[in-house]
This record gives structure tokens, sequence and C-alpha cells, in this order.
């Protein structure tokens, strides 16, 4: 298997799993701060992705140069995920994967301008297809729900977050001096930390962390191991090795998945049509994969 397609298949890993906050963030948002509940869910990340480097080669010396790097990142990721779980107050899980949907075009010319990555005419079809799709399954294949789109306060909040996760990806490339990915991640899982908890901590002083309901709980260690430590991990994994507009191309997927999680969840089964749309995403894909194996060969 070659490197891009090992990249292709953790992004794939990475969207089913970023679908689960939104399905559970969605009803643990009111319940807590975001800044007291991204803080706590990111120190233990922290410890996870740390012990996983420990065991994995460790942490070398020279991976600690420049600890800028990490702040710049964990700034990024701290600004996205603190108003993700602000713009899921309001906004419905699925409306908030739609706005989600938005990163690959963002990142693609956050990439360009960091990377000079170019968006070639295949990867552009797939971004069109991959949108097209993701639409049709966020607007449950109804025109007029389309058509009476309007973007809620929620969505807005969220849509900054988007901006920055789409950063993000090309400033990994661009700061990475050859770190392994569990050990770029852990460096900018504790700036995180360090950040949010500058920012929040009168939020995580007034919390009363002992009445939390059992839901926030879950969230908490959901979001901290499956979709933080493992998401960072496959996320600077996949950075390394596809460009910036491919691999947030993923992200087409997310609304499919979300569609999922809230089935499982005890929501009701979406009608047969949205069918269509999560076809769309996959052709979007097996496009990008195809365009890997031409330039593999």
């Amino acid at each position: 298997m070659t490197q891009e397609w090992r990249g292709h298949l953790a992004m794939l890993a990475f969207s089913g799993l970023v679908a689960g906050s939104f399905a559970l963030g969605s009803i643990a948002a009111g319940e807590i701060a975001p800044t007291a509940l991204n803080a706590v869910r990111f120190a233990i990340a922290a410890i996870v992705v740390g012990i996983a480097a420990s065991l994995t080669g460790g942490i070398p010396r020279k991976a600690l140069a420049a600890p800028w790097r990490y702040l710049a990142m964990g700034a990024m990721m701290g600004l996205y995920f603190v108003l993700m779980f602000e713009g899921l107050k309001t906004a419905p899980p699925v409306s908030a994967a739609a706005v989600f949907t938005l990163t690959p075009v963002m990142s693609g010319v956050f990439g360009y301008f960091l990377m000079r990555q170019i968006t070639t005419p295949r990867m552009a079809l797939a971004l069109a297809v991959g949108a097209v799709g993701a639409l049709w399954v966020i607007f449950k294949a109804d025109w007029s729900a389309f058509q009476a789109f309007e973007i809620g306060r929620g969505e807005l909040i969220y849509l900054a977050g988007c901006m920055a996760h789409a950063f993000y990806t090309p400033l990994v490339r661009k700061l990475n001096r050859g770190e392994r990915p569990v050990v770029f991640s852990f460096g900018t899982t504790v700036a995180v930390v360090v950040l949010l908890v500058i920012a929040g901590w009168g939020d995580i002083r007034a919390t009363d962390w002992a009445s939390l309901p059992p839901i926030v709980w879950i969230t908490i260690l959901y979001t901290a191991i499956a979709a933080t430590a493992m998401t960072f991990v496959l996320l600077q994994f996949a950075s390394l090795r596809l460009p910036s507009a491919k691999v947030m191309a993923y992200t087409y997927l997310t609304p499919s998945w979300v569609i999922c999680w809230q089935v499982a969840l005890g929501h009701e089964v979406p009608q047969g049509l949205i069918l269509i749309g999560v076809a769309l995403t996959v052709v979007a894909l097996l496009i990008l994969l195809k365009n890997e194996e031409v330039a593999s060969n």
C-alpha cells in the first residue's frame, strides 16, 4: 500500500470519528461551557497521546525545538473545537455538518498561500461532486428545504471555527520538521490545553463538575479519545501524505456519518433518496483515489 493510500484510509477513519462529536456534542453543549469541556477533553487526550508517543519510540529532544509551532497549531484547533460546541448549542448536528463541508475549499485556498499547493481539475471535480452529495444528504433530498436554507447564529459561529480548522491542515505540513505524527500531535495537544486553561479558567472554576449529567462525561471521554487523540494523529498522518484539499475532502462524508450516528441514537431513518447523496460522496472519493493511482503508476 502506497503512502497516499494510507493517507486516504486515515481520513476515512477520521471522518467517521469526527461525526460522533456532532451527534454527542449537540446533546451535551447546553450542559457545560465549551472552554471547560474542551480543556478537560484535551487534557485527557494529551495523556493518551503522550503515552502512545512514549511507547512507540519516545519523544526526542529535537521535537521540542521551536515550541511556537505547537502554540500556533494549538490555537487553531482550540478555536475550532470551542466554536464548534458553542455553535452546537443552537445548530442541529446535521446542519453543523453542512457547514463542516465548506472546509475543503477553504483548506485548498490556505494550502495555496502556505504551500503553493495547486488544485488540479480532477481534484476540483471531486470537491464539486462531494459538495453536491453532501448538500443532498444534509437537506434530506428535499429541494424546497435547500431553497429555504438560512444560516443561523450557531452555523455562523461554527463557520468561523471551520476556517481555523481549514488553516490548520496546511499548517501541519508547513511547520512539521520531520517529527512523527504522534509526537507532533502530542505537542499540539499540550499547547491546546495550555491555551484553553488560560482562556477558560473562569468557566473551569465555575463548573460544578460533580453535578454534570452522564452525557457530558460520555461526550468528554469520546471527544478526548476518539475525536481528539485518534483524529489528531490521523489528520497529521494524512496531512503529511496528501495535499490539504484532498485531506479535507473527506469532510464530505461527515454528514452521512452524522446521519448514521443520529439513527444509532434513536432518531428516524432517512428516506431512501438520501442514499443518492451518500453515493455521490463515495464517487468524489473514488475520483481522488483514481487520481492517486494514476500518479503512482
